[in-house]
């Protein structure tokens, strides 16, 4: 309903309780008698062959220019009653039926049953029109939307339901959560908001006396959901645009288009990166503050040289200039959308989340970076940039411990999750937390799930070359440490096989930090104490062990290193 219709019904009721409160109480109640039983004893003449109404309801949807009814404005409310009852279920229904039937006191059973009318025709509204969706295989997010609190991509499953075969729409398992790609917001969980204001009140004032005098004017900035701009930012000059390509098997394929503007300062980009001229690509900066190369250029510089606030900030810019040429279609947080890194103008995309997504993660906002990998994992299922090697590290970070086990169950792969080095650990630590986390999930637990022991003693197993890389590096002081690793099954920290190497190198410089706790030492001492009684009483078990990563790494180069 709009507002108009809404505030002349109003002003009619108003005025028709003026008029009332000007009879005796007495008048009041007989008029109110006869006005009840004129209604119920015409009801039939109205609905039957009778004089058409003086307005048509559809006249209220009109410009308040239009003349006032007067005092025919009751027996208008009656016949709009019974007239939208006859007519076919719409949105209108319910409204008018509440509003124009309040007005006298004779009319309460009548709003009453106006209720109960107007909920049953809603319910032939909803139910038809959720049986076309589902005849037509269309995503319906509105319940499931607001339980889950995001929109999220959806897989078709056919579930039979009695003789029927219906579609069932399960969420992705890479769906994010726009409020927690929000960095501040989530240092204001940790830290506090006093906290946080009162350092944005400082860097403000710091960066308000940097930009004093500059060439850029107070404007405001388009509403991003990757990152939150900068007042001190200039103006989005729209040089990137987005176009659709075709939608395959379900996802939406699209590609970054550089208008000739940016071309220009993309020849004069390689032009300085040729002869290695860092002031040219600043200079290109001046005039093209959202060039996309020379942002992330200077951003990996600002970083060398220590300013890390400075490199943020540049790569924050690129990701703004990114999401402000989205096309409408392209929807990346539901992880239906597809951007192919073998498209050149797609490349900067990449780059800029995955350094944002180690920005965070050195912030402290593991969960944040959490989102961002996410987001990185599923704009392309090849994953050129390695996500599926630090997803596992940001989940324990971050205490999404159920979430990396649904993950390592539902995400599509070439391989088993759990075959690969930072897997097969983090599953097991992820196992041990919940284990730890909620007392009262265990009588409601499977029993068929392996305990954390047993999964660290599989991944031990599997990839006995960590233990001696992870008790150098953490380190690991205690003296039955050393004892573990003279064992024969634990001695050598290579594997001979390049790619599983590079894997383990990884997982060891990026996730060492977690078993400084002394409960996962805990964890892996147990586990390697059993590990060597197996291997004890059962030498065989190494060799099939051996058979088991030679069949899921057979490759004898490193293919996880571009040539």
């Amino acid at each position: 309903m709009s507002a108009r219709l809404l505030k002349r019904v109003l002003k009619e009721q108003q005025q028709q309780q003026q008029r009332l409160q000007q009879l005796p109480r007495e008048e009041e109640e007989d008029e109110d008698e006869e006005e009840e039983e004129q209604l119920n004893g015409n009801r039939s003449e109205s609905s039957g062959s009778g004089p058409p109404s003086s307005i048509n309801p559809f006249h209220l949807l009109c410009d308040e220019d239009d003349p006032e009814q007067g005092d025919d404005s009751e027996v208008v409310d009656e016949t709009l009653t019974l007239n939208i009852t006859k007519q076919e279920p719409s949105l209108m229904e319910s409204n008018v039926d509440m509003l124009v039937t309040s007005s006298h006191k004779s009319k309460k059973k009548k709003k009453k049953r106006g209720k109960g009318g107007s909920l049953s025709s809603a319910d032939n509204v909803e139910k038809p029109l959720d049986m076309i969706l589902e005849t037509l295989s269309l995503e319906v997010e509105g319940k499931s939307s607001s339980h889950a609190g995001v929109p999220g991509k959806a897989k078709a499953t056919n579930v039979k339901i009695g003789d029927k075969l219906v579609k069932q729409y399960v969420p992705s398992i890479l769906r994010v959560d726009p409020k927690y790609l929000n960095a501040e917001n989530e240092l204001r969980r940790i830290f506090g908001s006093k906290v946080v204001k009162s350092f944005e009140k400082n860097s403000q004032a710091g960066s308000s006396r940097q930009i004093r005098g500059g060439r850029y004017g107070s404007h405001s900035h388009r509403k991003t959901v990757l990152v939150t701009p900068s007042d001190h930012w200039p103006r989005w000059d729209s040089s990137l645009s987005m176009e659709f390509l075709e939608t395959k098997d379900g996802y939406h394929y699209f590609r970054y288009v550089h208008l000739p503007s940016y071309d220009q300062a993309q020849k004069a980009f390689e032009a300085a990166q040729a002869i290695h001229d860092l002031n040219s690509i600043a200079n290109i900066l001046l005039h093209h503050p959202y060039h996309l190369d020379s942002l992330i250029t200077m951003a990996e510089y600002l970083k060398f040289v220590g300013e890390h606030q400075m490199s943020a900030d540049a790569t924050a810019k690129s990701l703004y200039a990114l999401e402000c040429a989205w096309h409408p279609m392209f929807t990346p947080l539901q992880g239906n959308c597809q951007l192919k890194f073998s498209h050149e103008t797609n490349k900067p995309l990449f780059t800029s989340l995955f350094t944002h997504m180690r920005n965070m993660d050195r912030r402290g906002c593991h969960r944040s970076a959490l989102e961002v990998c996410k987001l990185l994992l599923s704009l392309d299922s090849d994953d050129p940039m390695g996500a599926i090697f630090c997803i596992d590290y940001l989940s324990l970070r971050a205490e999404e411990y159920a979430w990396l086990e649904q993950f390592s169950e539902d995400y599509k792969s070439d391989n088993s999750l759990w075959l690969y080095p930072n897997f097969s650990y983090s599953l097991a630590i992820s196992r041990f937390y919940l284990e730890q986390q909620d007392f009262s999930r265990d009588n409601h637990a499977d029993s068929s799930n392996a305990t954390s022991n047993d999964l660290m003693k599989q991944a031990l197993m599997l990839h006995p070359s960590i233990l001696k890389k992870l008790v150098a590096k953490a380190p690991l002081k205690d003296r039955v440490w050393i004892d573990i690793v003279k064992h024969s099954f634990f001695r050598s920290d290579q594997t001979g096989i390049p790619s599983l190497d590079h894997l383990i190198n990884i997982y060891v410089e990026r996730n060492y930090i977690i078993w400084r706790l002394p409960e996962l030492q805990k964890l892996l001492k147990d586990a390697a104490k059993l590990v060597i009684e197996t291997m004890e009483t059962n030498e065989s078990d190494a060799n099939d062990w051996a058979c088991v990563r030679k069949e899921a790494f057979p490759s004898e180069k490193n293919e996880l290193v571009y040539s």
